[in-house]
C-alpha cells in the first residue's frame, strides 16, 4: 500500500527564516488532517536524513501547519534544500504501521489545583464532576510542542466545554496545570504566565532535561486523564521528585494510523 501523505495539488508554501531556516507551510487552520501532513512529512524527511539522503538539516520542527527545517547554510543553500524538500513531498510514501503512545495521566481536579473547575462548571450549566468525567474521559491527541519546552497542546475539548481564555491572564501559571481554551487542553510544564482557564494539576514532570527524551510527551501521541485525589497526587510529586516513579506505569504501547 502506497501513501503519497501530500497533496501535491495544493503545493505547500516555501518561506525562508533567515540564512538558516526554512519553513514548509501545508495551510492556515487547526485540523486534524493537518497536523497528520505534517507529521507524516516529518517523519519522511527525518527517515530521509538517518539514510544519508539529506544533509545538513540539524533539527526539525513540526507545528499545527508548517515544519521547520533548521540547517547548516555553510553546507546547503536554501534554494538547494527547497529543491530537495519539494522532491521529497512528491515522492511517495510506504504506509507503515508506527507505534502510538498512549497515556494514561493523574490529575487532581478543583481546589486548590484547579481554581477554574467552578468556573468552567457555571459557564456551561454542569456540575463540577460533570466537568471532570468529560474532560478526563476524552482521549487528546498532541498536536504540537510549544510555547514552553514540554508544553503540550492537545485536542479536542469537548463541545460544551470550548470556553474563551481568560480575558486577564495570571501572571503564574503553577507547574502541571491542566488547562483548557477554545478546542484545546494542555499542561504547563513550568510555572509561567498564562491564560487559560485551570481545572486541575498533573504531578508528573512535563519536561526534565536529564532524561534521555526531556520531554515527556510528543506530537502524535494521544492522552488521557484519570482523576486522582490530593494525597495520589503528592505521593506521585515525590516519587518523581526523588526519581523513583516508574513513567512506564502510565503508558501502553499501541499500533494505528
Amino acid at each position: 500500500m502506497v501513501d503519497h501523505g501530500v497533496d501535491m495539488k495544493h503545493a505547500p508554501r516555501f518561506l525562508n527564516l533567515g540564512d538558516s531556516a526554512l519553513t514548509v507551510e501545508f495551510g492556515d487552520i487547526i485540523d486534524q488532517q493537518l497536523v497528520e501532513t505534517v507529521a507524516a512529512f516529518d517523519r519522511r524527511l527525518n527517515r530521509a536524513i538517518e539514510q544519508g539522503a539529506l544533509c545538513a538539516v540539524t533539527e526539525t520542527i513540526p507545528t499545527y501547519r508548517s515544519l521547520t527545517v533548521l540547517f547548516d547554510p555553510l553546507k546547503n543553500s536554501p534554494e538547494q534544500l527547497q529543491q530537495r524538500l519539494f522532491d521529497l513531498l512528491a515522492e511517495p510514501e510506504e504506509n507503515l504501521d508506527r507505534k502510538i503512545r498512549y497515556w494514561s495521566l493523574p490529575v487532581c481536579y478543583g481546589g486548590e489545583y484547579g481554581p477554574d473547575l467552578e468556573r468552567v462548571a457555571n459557564s456551561c450549566s454542569l456540575d463540577p464532576d460533570e466537568v471532570v468525567d468529560l474532560h478526563s474521559t476524552q482521549i487528546y491527541q498532541v498536536y504540537m510542542i510549544g510555547f514552553a519546552p514540554g508544553f503540550p497542546y492537545m485536542g479536542e475539548v469537548p463541545e460544551q466545554l470550548q470556553m474563551p481564555r481568560l480575558k486577564e491572564p495570571r501572571i503564574r501559571v503553577p507547574v502541571g496545570s491542566v488547562a483548557i481554551t477554545g478546542r484545546q487542553t494542555a499542561i504547563y510544564p513550568w510555572e509561567s504566565p498564562g491564560g487559560w482557564l485551570l481545572l486541575g494539576r498533573c504531578p508528573l514532570p512535563l519536561f526534565d532535561a536529564g532524561r534521555t527524551e526531556p520531554a515527556l510527551l510528543a506530537a502524535g501521541d494521544r492522552v488521557s486523564f484519570r482523576s486522582v485525589t490530593p494525597a495520589d497526587f503528592d505521593k506521585y510529586a515525590e516519587a518523581a521528585s526523588a526519581a523513583t516513579l516508574d513513567y512506564s506505569t502510565f503508558l501502553k504501547q499501541g499500533t494505528g494510523q
